[in-house]
């Protein structure tokens, strides 16, 4: 929600990410620590955003340090489609081989029409070990009844 909840340009300011307002810009609080295991494991991660405030987000995953995390990076505008169809041509992967954690309904209808399984995750709960583990598991269900 860097387009519309904060304000860019973002800086760190004594370990703090602050934007243009001064404002505090804060994370779901397992964040770091599930990419560390995600990469940990083996898993090749992405990030797919259709935000306008582009370069906004990109300087947000450069000053909390998870550019190392991502192999892949699809930020700008339009359908969500648009953009695994590049991460496809991009990582040669299938898009059922595709496990996408968002907290856009919407998104959820157009990666079904392609077969990017997507995970909803609750905005007021985030990105926890435990929402991984559930998405992890029903992606794995998914495979083995295909």
């Amino acid at each position: 929600w860097c387009d519309t909840h904060i304000c860019a340009p973002f800086k760190m300011i004594s370990g703090i990410v602050k934007d243009s307002r001064g404002e505090t810009v804060v994370h779901y609080p397992e964040v770091p620590q599930v990419l560390q295991q995600l990469q940990s494991e083996g898993y090749v991660l992405a990030v797919a955003s259709r935000t306008g405030e582009v370069r906004g987000a990109n300087q947000l995953i450069r000053l909390f340090e998870w550019e190392k995390y991502f192999t892949y990076n699809e930020i700008y505008p339009g359908c969500k489609i648009t953009h695994f169809k590049k991460l496809k041509k991009l990582s040669g992967f299938e898009f059922h081989e595709m496990l996408f954690f968002d907290d856009e309904r919407r998104n959820q209808y157009d990666l079904k029409k392609i077969g990017v399984l997507m995970y909803l995750i609750d905005e007021s709960v985030g990105v926890t070990q435990d929402v991984i583990k559930k998405g992890l598991r029903q992606f794995a269900a998914r495979a083995a009844s295909e």
